[in-house]
Parts: structure tokens; C-alpha cells; sequence
């Protein structure tokens, strides 16, 4: 079968399938692939078997990601917990599993990587990394969904939240992104990681527009938590999230997530996407599953170009981490804007 390279941005195309598609996700939308390009200059393609001219009836999205630091790879897509493969039929019948290894070795990427939701196929690459994938089913009534919640940590904490008096709001603008990068420094420092660069989040709403939502938990005018999600469909992700640990005490992001719950059901969101946690982060994976999510393995699959086998181990981060607790904000602001363009 013939491979046809499309440019996803241009080709009018694109947003029908997506729109279409079964297994298209937020993580498919051209607002998401511009933000991208915008933010670290990632240029995204895509593989059909649809000559030009013709509806798309199938696609795999990517994104070049080059870098000195970590090298030059296709990744589907950069930043995206899981982003499938909009087929309809499996990979290998296409014959693009064959078409990225040729290209893989010709074009001298360090690898390719598929992120695939879907994990009862055969995609012709090597298994990479697992995680698990956590998603909550929000067809059960809403006294069912709270029941099911975790009775000595999250109830109570939406309970303590509703008697502190904590404030919901839901939006995307300037003030919405200053509170939500204010708390994600702080966290990420309490992490001793850096934070994504501040105009990847401007560029998210900018480009996806209504899609995009920062939720707020505020006590007495001071936001105590804060996450952002994205919309498909009938399904919503829960990509960001962050609070103050100091006003950890008042529940605020267990509020958050009661209230997305709440108001996903009643906007007729059918689930809502938790994300992926290592298997080894067991915190983690004990509060998603807290929520009554359901989990499942999420495995990558990798081709690694036999030239580069052991070149895309990221640096030793131990040193630099060490001096999180006295760095400026701007320092880890600054620090996040170079390193996240080498990570995708």
C-alpha cells in the first residue's frame, strides 16, 4: 500500500477526520499540534494511505522533534500521555510500520515512538516503556460516582473543602493561566522539577480556544488549587494540575476533581481521562484509583535506529535538583523554557 506524507495543519482535511474518528483524542486537534509548533518549534506530519484528493480514511499522526541534547525522533505525539492511531485496519497492513524504519535508518532519527491507547494490536515496532492508564466512567449516576469515591481521604476532603468555604471557577483567561502558573511553580519546585515554559499554556488556550479550561479552588480571593483540561467530544482530560501545599489542608484539589466531575456529567462528558502514572509511583496511582478510575497497562512501542541505541538517555537531573529550594522563580521559569523544547 502506497504511504502518502500529509502536512496536518494545512490539509483541510485533518480536522474532519479527527473530528470523525473513534480513537481521536484532544491530543489529535490542530489547536494542540499548533500549540506545539508555537511553543518548541516541533513540525507535525502525518501517514495516510488516502492519495491526495480523496477523504482521509486513515492517519498517524507525528511530530519531528530535534534536538543536540536528545536527538532528532518522530514521536506520536510529543507531551501526549497516549495519542492512537486513527486506522482502520491494523498498522502493519498499512505498511507504515516498514515505511518509518527505512526512514528511520535513511533520515538517521534516533527512534520512533508510538503512543497507542489501544494495545490489542500488533504495530510492527518494539515495545517501549509502560505505564498505567487511568480513566473514570462517567455513565453511573452522580450519588453512585461520589459512593464510589474513596471514603477516608477524598469524600472527607470535599467535605472539609465545602465547609472551609472554597470557591469554584472555570475558565481560560489571562487571570486563569497567571494563578494556574503561579501554583504550577510551586509545585513543581516541591517536585524538584521545572516547570513547563509559561507560553505553552498561553498557546493552549490561544489555539484550542473553549477547549481548554483552568479550573480554580479559591479561599478568601487566594487560589489554593488549580488544573487544566482539555475537551473532545464526549470525554475530557485532566492534563495539569497543581496547588500550594501550605492550604493542602483545605482539599482543594479533591473539590477540583469532585466539581470536573459534576460538571463533565452534566455537560454530557461520557469520561474523563486521568492520564498515565509510572508503575513505579505508587502515590500517584493509589489518588487516581481513589476517584473509582479504572486502569489499564499502557505500553509505547519504539523503534531505535541501530546507530543510536544508547544515545537517548536524558542527563543526570540529581545535581541541578539540589539547589531547587534556593532557585528564583524566574531560574526554573528560565530553566523550563530551555530544557522542555529537548523532551518532547
Amino acid at each position: 500500500m502506497e504511504v502518502h506524507v500529509i502536512n496536518p495543519l494545512s490539509d483541510s482535511r485533518w480536522s474532519e477526520l479527527v473530528e470523525r474518528h473513534p480513537r481521536a483524542s484532544a491530543f489529535h486537534q490542530r489547536g494542540w499540534l499548533q500549540a506545539l509548533e508555537q511553543t518548541y518549534g516541533y513540525e507535525s506530519s502525518a501517514l495516510t494511505s488516502t492519495p491526495p484528493g480523496k477523504p482521509l480514511r486513515d492517519a498517524v499522526v507525528f511530530c519531528q522533534v530535534s534536538s543536540w541534547l536528545t536527538g532528532t525522533r518522530l514521536v506520536s505525539l510529543p507531551f501526549a500521555d497516549h495519542c492512537d492511531l486513527l486506522l482502520d485496519q491494523p498498522l502493519a497492513s498499512h505498511g507504515f510500520s516498514h515505511w518509518l524504519r527505512a526512514e528511520c535508518e535513511r533520515r538517521d532519527w534516533w527512534y520512533v515512538e508510538f503512543r497507542p491507547l489501544v494495545q490489542d494490536e500488533s504495530y510492527g515496532l518494539p515495545a517501549g516503556k509502560s505505564f498505567y492508564f487511568h480513566e473514570l466512567d462517567l455513565t453511573p449516576g452522580l450519588e453512585q460516582l461520589f459512593n464510589a469515591l474513596h471514603k477516608g481521604s477524598i469524600q472527607r476532603k470535599i467535605r472539609r473543602a465545602e465547609k472551609e468555604g472554597l470557591n469554584y471557577e472555570s475558565g481560560n483567561s489571562g487571570f486563569h493561566v497567571e494563578e494556574f502558573y503561579r501554583l504550577l511553580l510551586i509545585t513543581r519546585r516541591r517536585h524538584k522539577l521545572f516547570p513547563q515554559p509559561k507560553i505553552w499554556f498561553k498557546n493552549l488556550v490561544s489555539c484550542l480556544g473553549e477547549k481548554v479550561q483552568i479550573k480554580l479552588a479559591r479561599k478568601d480571593g487566594i487560589t489554593v488549587a488549580a488544573m487544566l483540561t482539555l475537551r473532545h467530544r464526549a470525554s475530557i482530560i485532566y492534563k495539569y494540575g497543581c496547588s500550594d501545599e501550605k492550604l493542602h489542608n483545605l482539599g482543594g484539589m479533591s473539590f477540583l476533581f469532585w466539581k470536573l466531575i459534576e460538571e463533565s456529567k452534566a455537560s454530557g462528558v461520557q469520561k474523563i481521562d486521568f492520564g498515565r502514572s509510572d508503575l513505579d509511583n505508587e502515590g500517584l496511582v493509589t489518588f487516581k484509583d481513589r476517584f473509582g478510575t479504572k486502569r489499564k497497562q499502557l505500553t509505547y512501542q519504539r523503534y531505535t535506529n541501530p546507530r543510536h541505541e544508547k544515545k537517548h538517555a536524558m542527563p543526570d537531573p540529581t545535581i541541578i535538583q539540589r539547589f531547587f529550594p534556593v532557585l528564583p522563580d524566574i531560574a526554573l521559569s528560565i530553566g523550563g523554557r530551555l530544557l522542555y523544547k529537548h523532551m518532547g
